[in-house]
């Protein structure tokens, strides 16, 4: 069995001390396989996007062990952590606060790279144009503002800039959640298909159980810091076991009204069944 990229064991993540210290991570387990997704869901303040930070190395874990390509990173210093920054990349959330809107889209791709002496700047140049077409905007993007792009394109021009460094992992932090339902499919349809060109990982944090789905093998549910059910992402999806993972799904938002009106039903159910459960 081929050893996994992402290997997470035992995570905690405290913030804060004494009384005002909150767990927000608590003892998880996950792993994640070469050109894999896995996709980790869970509603606000699930500790999702604080898994995702521990990796990126933005928040500093109390206990527990991540391995990423067959080292331990559960606390490098700033050097060691820049070491493997090409290998490890993120896109957030809003693309509007995470581009320098006074640079032009070509400047954002390519510094980096020079900065670092990963590429010659020609090298670059080149890389920025091949990825902008890749995400569908063309080389002429090169020469524009952020500002002067929608917020579906401004996430392509992210995704651009995560793939910059050929990474083996990205870390999307809800990277459709801030944007239309139809620009959302496009942006996960983009997603898959540079995955198939590239073999990179993900892992996909999101609050929407159909929208990582969609891109994922398996699927880890998280709730209150824990991971409450993990799996293939069809079973999860179709067959969950927990009932907070039922939850999540009854109460997604369903286009068909007759679907959507038997998840309602068993939402109330679910519901219902709590209301009678001993405390």
């Amino acid at each position: 069995m081929n050893e996994p990229l992402l290997r997470i064991t035992g995570l905690d993540v405290t913030y804060g001390t004494g009384r005002h210290a909150f767990r927000a991570v608590k003892d998880i387990d996950l792993e994640i396989g070469v050109g894999e997704t896995l996709g980790v869901v869970g509603e606000s303040g699930s500790g999702k996007s604080t898994v995702g930070r521990a990796i990126l190395g933005l928040a500093t874990p109390t206990a527990g062990r991540i391995e990423f390509d067959g080292q331990d990173i559960t606390r490098l210093t700033r050097r060691r952590r820049r070491r493997i920054s090409a290998d490890l990349q993120v896109v957030f959330q809003d693309p509007r606060s995470s581009l320098n809107e006074a640079k032009k889209v070509g400047e954002i791709l390519i510094e980096p790279m020079v900065a670092t002496k990963r590429m010659s700047r020609s090298a670059s140049i080149a890389r920025a144009e091949e990825l902008l077409e890749k995400v569908g905007l063309g080389a002429q993007a090169m020469s524009r503002m952020p500002g002067s792009f929608s917020g579906g394109q401004r996430q392509r021009i992210a995704i651009a800039r995560a793939l910059m460094s050929s990474p083996k992992l990205v870390v999307c932090d809800e990277p459709v959640s801030a944007l239309d339902l139809s620009v959302q499919a496009q942006i996960v349809n983009l997603f898959r298909s540079l995955q198939r060109e590239t073999g990179v990982s993900y892992l996909f944090i999101a609050h929407d159980l159909s929208v990582v789905r969609l891109l994922s093998q398996r699927i880890a549910v998280m709730s209150a810091g824990g991971v409450v059910e993990q799996g293939d992402a069809e079973q999860i999806y179709t067959r969950p076991s927990e009932l907070y993972t039922q939850r999540l799904l009854a109460a997604e938002p369903y286009p068909d009204p007759v679907i959507q009106a038997e998840r309602r039903r068993a939402w109330d159910a679910l519901a219902a069944l709590d209301a009678s459960a001993p405390l």
